[in-house]
């Protein structure tokens, strides 16, 4: 790794010339100094600082050459430092796919690789690497780092403590592997059971909760330091049944609606001192009838986030790959369309190439000004400094050793696992299990891909957990849609156990996972049901004695699960979002703060 001298030295003395004076963090550049940098730097250059672009590969120089051959097609470069030397980009987004996070030692080598390739650059600037750590469902970087029980699981558990303990352990993590900017906490409200694409990534269904949790956990990660959280998706996208991945959802709640629901956990972050906000690819008509994306709406941006709610941080879009963004307009149109709305920072467009010209063919034919591509360095540019990336842009693979996956970290996650497992129902006192009147378990039920680090299959671990536990515990996977050869096989399974546990996973009406339930119960064994991702799943499933939900198939929540069905804890989870019955959706089957305990 490069020292401190090198840098400076690569930096051609910006570094250094920044870091004198006093400021609000001692050798943190202030904005004088960071506007003296700004009218130094080409068009070019700026329009660069604008980006945060993906980028395929584990080594800023080295990929593979399938990563290489990946990074020709759809950026036109080879590696990370031929992207930075070419569009000069302010940011970088780490993704699994994309594979830059094999291991933590591996993140920060790729991190310190990308800092020296833009610092050796003629008026290098550090880059602002993010990623997507949500923890539960969502997370790039996975074992050996600290996974934690994700948002929905943290509001069953409703403790603020446990929020910030994840916010600080979790930025301290990502802060050593050089990744400075990550994109949680969700602050939409899940008001919706068939959200296809926030649902448990949500901390629940009441603002106010879900409010004080997202201030809770910015305030975790304003402890870490050195690492922006950040609230998405503005203005909320709790209330959809369209993914915005995939299509173009439209919000109908009216200006009060959105003021009830939407705003206070947005209103909260901001009071918190929120680093950056994404935006929402939704329409939301009541703020502004034009038709337009909240991504790429003034009214919105401009209007209600920054002059309405006062917030003056950094505005990052969601991904610009996203069809609900690219519904409307082409991909030479958003980035431009974008900046005119208020954004700061343009997130992984399809094609880099398209959208850097698009923006400084704007600013040359006099659609953007200069001055408005400066107002967003600026911003991105005085988050660079409070993370004191001017100075410290390095990492040490000392510091991942010292932090990352301590056990002191791992048993805080466990911990907190704990006080988030929910007992929906307990009908006849059946949970706890005791081995000594079930010793042998069959573990049944939806084996979903494994989330980014974890090791999977969900019935494998919770089989694991309980004969760790001191039960004789085996696994059959039999899937989200089993075959009635399927249902079958485990069936006859079943006769050889003493009871049961099945593994659900967003059962609908029409879920063969209904019919293995069902059958299942017929055998007479004692059956124990754990929803592994949305709670909604014990209203399709209304024969079951005992019902836990989980919020997620990680491991740490399925290790937290098995204790709880062992006794060796006991359930503390209360419900965060209400579950309707499935023949009247207009009734609640359990209200918010429903949950069992022993």
């Amino acid at each position: 790794m490069p020292s401190r001298r090198t840098v400076l030295a690569a930096t051609a003395g910006v570094t250094a010339a920044l870091a004198t004076g006093t400021t609000a963090h001692a050798g943190s550049p202030d904005d004088k100094k960071l506007r003296a940098l700004i009218s130094r730097m080409s068009l070019e250059e700026k329009v660069g600082q604008l980006f945060v672009m993906r980028v395929y590969g584990h080594s800023a120089t080295a990929p593979d050459q399938a990563d290489i051959d990946a990074n020709l097609k759809e950026i036109g470069v080879r590696t990370a430092a031929e992207l930075i030397a070419r569009y000069r980009v302010g940011g970088i987004i780490y993704f699994t796919w994309a594979h830059n996070t094999r291991d933590p030692h591996q993140i920060a080598d790729l991190s310190n690789g990308i800092q020296k390739a833009s610092l050796q650059q003629p008026r290098g600037l550090p880059v602002l690497i993010s990623t997507d750590q949500e923890h539960g469902i969502v997370a790039r970087v996975g074992r050996p780092a600290t996974l934690f029980p994700g948002a929905m699981a943290i509001g069953a558990g409703g403790s603020r403590t446990d929020a910030r303990t994840l916010g600080r352990i979790a930025g301290r993590e990502l802060r050593v592997m050089g990744v400075r900017q990550d994109y949680t906490p969700v602050a939409d409200v899940n008001v919706n059971p068939a959200n296809p694409v926030i649902g448990v990534r949500s901390f629940g269904a009441d603002p106010a909760a879900v409010a004080s949790l997202v201030a809770a956990e910015v305030a975790g990660y304003q402890r870490a330091q050195q690492v922006a959280a950040t609230a998405k998706h503005f203005p909320g996208h709790g209330d959809t049944a369209v993914d915005s991945h995939y299509g173009f959802p439209v919000i109908t709640h009216s200006r009060a609606e959105w003021e009830k629901l939407d705003a206070p956990p947005f209103r909260a972050a901001i009071a918190a001192g929120i680093d950056s906000i994404m935006t929402a690819h939704i329409m939301v008509p009541a703020l502004d009838d034009s038709g337009d994306p909240a991504t790429l709406s003034r009214p919105i941006l401009t209007g209600i986030l920054r002059e309405e709610l006062g917030y003056d941080g950094v505005v990052v879009t969601d991904s610009l790959g996203m069809e609900g963004v690219r519904t409307k307009y082409g991909d030479d149109r958003v980035p431009v369309l974008a900046l005119r709305a208020g954004a700061d920072q343009l997130l992984n467009p399809p094609s880099l190439d398209i959208a850097w010209n698009a923006v400084l063919k704007a600013v040359r034919d006099g659609e953007l000004t200069e001055s408005r591509l400066d107002a967003s360095i600026l911003r991105v540019l005085r988050l660079k400094a409070k993370l004191r990336l001017f100075d410290e842009p390095y990492v040490s693979q000392a510091g991942v050793t010292r932090t990352v996956g301590v056990p002191e970290h791992l048993a805080a996650a466990d911990r907190v696992a704990e006080r988030t497992t929910t007992l929906v129902v307990n009908e006849g006192a059946l949970l706890p299990l005791s081995r000594r009147t079930y010793p042998r378990v069959l573990v049944v039920g939806a084996d979903p891909a494994s989330p980014s680090g974890t090791t999977g299959p969900p019935t494998g671990v919770l089989a694991a957990a309980l004969t760790e536990l001191g039960f004789t515990a085996t696994a059959l996977s039999t899937g989200t849609a089993p075959s009635a050869t399927t249902i079958a096989n485990a069936v006859a399974a079943a006769q050889d156990a003493d009871a049961v546990v099945v593994g659900t996973y967003n059962v609908t009406a029409s879920s063969s996972q209904r019919t293995l339930v069902a059958q299942l119960l017929g055998t007479g064994k004692p059956v124990v049901a754990i929803a592994v991702r949305n709670p909604y799943d014990v209203a399709q499933l209304p024969d079951v004695r005992a019902y836990l939900a989980s919020y997620s198939w990680t491991d740490v929540e399925l290790r937290a699960a098995a204790r709880v069905i062992a006794g060796r804890v006991a359930p503390r989870g209360k419900l965060p979002v209400p579950v309707q019955r499935a023949d009247d959706p207009a009734r609640v089957l359990y209200p918010i703060g429903h949950g069992l305990s022993y």
